[in-house]
């Protein structure tokens, strides 16, 4: 009865201290799209997606409802950060949906300015002042957050006389941008300013602690990745526990809480649950992270995706050097990327699989529709037959003493042909060992679009290739050659096509760089480079995030600026929220249901190429 009565009180109080309105929330998940064009058409950077941020700390003097409720201060600020503009998950500050999604477009208008200052309140207020100069159309929905916030800010004479004085700076802030330089000292934050970014962003890594950690060759693995989602938190470096094992006096079913770091070590090794520690890093405020000064007794490493030598493609060439954009410098790594040539060591003729042929025999009859027809070549020095009126004009001129040695006699019917050249860039990272259904991964389902891909083309006479990439690191980056241009299509290029299999990763600026140079080479009036995608650029070192995509950028940029026309296809569902800056609107094709895959992929390239 005693637990039943407290829970009603803690309920009754805690709804009295919180001043949000639940039936107004607007979630960013429902306008997550919305708010990435807005903030993309307004400058902000592209290459940046959105994403929710997490609550922080923050140490504002709390009403006296909040502290008889013993409502902690944590509150959800906008920030960005290198790969990240961060929103609220939530947005229910205000009484009416309108409003709150409003504060979610004004806070993303906010962030597509540049950072202004060091000092939080000047760099808020200097950026307010830009947005609302260089965007005048948002002065209106900024003056109704404004008036709104100012209703829900303390009034001055029912606050303590040292955060009068802070809470006056604030609201001269925000009525005259620009007016304030500093805020008083105060034991205390302001109250939350929600029209403002975040006064501290959280940092993903310190200065300090990259000078003491080196590459890792291990995998990240989809549970790391999932510590993603743990968010951003505070951090603070401690010594390492000098016992070997900690001790706990207490049954671990009593604990409810988690407190700060305490110089033990507590043995994770009888915990059958190992979601336990995700849970409680998201509990955590402050990580606290330190460094075991003792060396191992054994060290293994192991590479469980390579294959051995005797298993893997036959190298063809290695050493070719490739650069890399670094945008943390702005500048081009010269020779950063080693290529590594490879062909499939078994090339027997291979037959068209039967679950295709239905298929290819109808792509082959529509595109040979588009091939150039058949017409007849006039003056040949060789051909089927006699062109009678080269013959007639060679004896008149012979006649008259004009003739001029050639003997065009001839003339051929034979097929136009079509002044393109394409090559194929095909992902074999190890993303596409995922299963699609019950029956194929995404690997056979690239496997059967370049079957079909193949097919078609060879029924148009187009000049093609088509090569496979994957990555580990800047060396190897290794390109699998399906076929060159040079080559017939024929049962040893199926033979090549039904070999591949899931590489490594996808360090997508050295395939495009080296594709690119491939195609070049070709004289065509038309060059088209197709990449065929089932992900976003990523790799096992600092390939990851923002590096991949702006390296990425740039290798698009160069092979466009060589004149070759750069397509992408891809199958990755969250491709709209990165391709659009990489390749433009009309750079790339997303492909929702990848059994669609084969049937889509020639036909998007009969419409390229008409």
């Amino acid at each position: 009865m005693e637990e039943r009565v407290g829970e009603i009180w803690h309920n009754f109080i805690t709804r009295l201290a919180d001043k949000n309105y639940p039936d107004a929330e607007v979630e960013l998940v429902n306008i997550k799209k919305t708010i990435g064009i807005f903030f993309r058409a307004l400058g902000g950077d592209g290459s940046l997606s959105v994403a929710q941020t997490d609550e922080s700390e923050y140490t504002s003097e709390r009403s006296f409802l909040k502290r008889i409720a013993r409502s902690s201060e944590k509150y959800e600020f906008a920030w960005i950060d290198e790969n990240s503009l961060r929103l609220p998950k939530v947005i229910d500050y205000f009484p009416t949906k309108a409003l709150n999604k409003d504060l979610y477009l004004w806070l993303a208008a906010l962030a597509s300015i540049s950072k202004q200052s060091d000092s939080w309140i000047i760099d808020n207020q200097l950026r307010t002042q830009c947005a609302l100069a260089a965007f005048p159309g948002l002065k209106n929905l900024y003056q109704r957050l404004l008036t709104a916030h100012l209703e829900q800010r303390p009034e001055l004479d029912k606050i303590s006389k040292d955060e009068q004085k802070t809470e006056s700076i604030i609201l001269q802030a925000l009525n005259h941008s620009g007016s304030v330089v500093a805020l008083p000292k105060s034991k205390y934050m302001p109250r939350p300013v929600t029209l403002w970014l975040h006064p501290n962003p959280p940092n993903a890594l310190q200065k300090g602690d990259q000078e003491n950690l080196k590459d890792s060759d291990n995998q990240r693995t989809d549970k790391q990745k999932d510590a993603t989602d743990i968010g951003k938190k505070q951090a603070k470096r401690v010594d390492s526990p000098d016992e070997v094992r900690g001790l706990i006096t207490v049954r671990m079913e009593n604990l409810f809480t988690w407190g700060e770091f305490a110089n033990m070590d507590r043995s994770t090794d009888d915990d059958e649950d190992p979601e336990n520690a995700k849970d409680v890093a998201k509990d955590l405020d402050e990580l606290a992270i330190a460094r075991n000064q003792r060396a191992s007794k054994v060290q293994m490493k192991f590479d469980l995706d390579l294959p051995s030598e005797a298993m893997d493609d036959e190298i063809l060439e290695e050493g070719i050097l490739l650069p890399e954009w670094d945008w943390k410098k702005q500048e081009l790594i010269q020779d950063k990327c080693q290529v590594v040539n490879m062909v499939s060591t078994e090339q027997q003729d291979t037959h068209l699989p039967d679950h295709l042929k239905a298929t290819a025999k109808k792509l082959r009859n529509q595109f040979q529709a588009i091939t150039p027809a058949r017409t007849w070549h006039y003056a040949q020095s060789d051909g089927q037959e006699v062109d009678m009126e080269a013959y007639l004009k060679f004896k008149a001129d012979l006649l008259a003493g004009q003739h001029d040695g050639k003997d065009n006699f001839y003339k051929e019917l034979s097929s136009g042909a079509r002044d393109l050249s394409c090559l194929l860039l095909a992902d074999l990272s190890l993303s596409t060992d995922t299963w699609v259904n019950n029956d194929s991964r995404v690997i056979d389902v690239i496997q059967d679009s370049l079957y079909l891909f193949a097919e078609s083309l060879n029924a148009t006479g187009d000049r093609f290739g088509m090569i496979g990439f994957s990555s580990r690191k800047t060396n190897p980056i290794r390109i699998h050659t399906l076929k060159t241009f040079d080559e017939k299509y024929n049962g040893k290029i199926r033979s090549r096509i039904a070999q591949i299999k899931p590489g490594y990763y996808t360090r997508m600026g050295a395939g495009i760089r080296h594709a690119a140079n491939l195609l070049k080479e070709q004289v065509a009036t038309q060059q088209l480079l197709l990449i065929l995608t089932d992900g976003k650029p990523n790799d096992l070192d600092m390939y990851e995030g923002r590096y991949g995509i702006e390296d990425t950028k740039q290798a698009i940029l160069s092979a466009r600026a060589m004149g070759l026309k750069v397509f992408c296809v891809t199958i990755d569902e969250k491709g709209n929220d990165y391709l659009p800056n990489l390749f433009g609107t009309n750079g790339y094709a997303l492909v929702r249901k990848v059994t669609d895959l084969p049937k889509t992929l020639p036909m998007l390239y009969a419409r390229l190429t008409l």
